[in-house]
């Protein structure tokens, strides 16, 4: 999907249920500290995550953002290694090369909170190479969230 020819929309169309997902989060996981969302879109459901940097390919989502954000791919993290506590990843992961952007976000973060939509045609992949790590799953209505630890610090 083009993202940013739906830039100006996007919290209307995605905005309630990535808050939902992010409130779920959030009652399962300690989230604190440096928080890196990827694949933040707009930014403002990050802004529930506290201390965050969003990172998005879409320059267009990024320019409605209020948090800081850096236009970059999940593959190719832009920062030192465990330069994060967590590295969020809501319903962006089946848009990326996975397995490449899950060793980028073990590499930068302490821990991980991954979304795997549901009916994406890569959810069950996806789901096999995170269920390697032993995460916490729970299952929402369009989603699997995955919660585990690294041992990037």
């Amino acid at each position: 999907m083009d993202y940013d020819n739906i830039a100006s929309g996007y919290d209307e169309l995605y905005g309630e249920e990535q808050n939902k997902k992010a409130a779920l989060i959030l009652s399962h996981a300690k989230i604190k500290g440096k928080v890196l969302d990827v694949g933040c879109g707009s930014g403002k459901t990050s802004e529930l995550f506290g201390d965050v940097i969003g990172i998005d390919p879409s320059i267009e989502l990024l320019k409605y953002a209020k948090i800081p954000v850096v236009q970059g791919m999940a593959e190719e993290l832009p920062f030192k290694d465990g330069s994060f506590d967590w590295a969020v990843c809501l319903t962006a992961i089946h848009h990326t090369d996975h397995k490449k952007a899950i060793l980028e976000m073990e590499r930068v973060a302490a821990n991980i909170a991954i979304t795997i939509l549901k009916k994406s045609s890569k959810h069950e992949e996806i789901l096999k190479e995170i269920m390697k790590r032993k995460p916490t799953v729970i299952s929402e209505q369009k989603d699997t969230i995955l919660l585990y630890s690294t041992f990037a610090k």
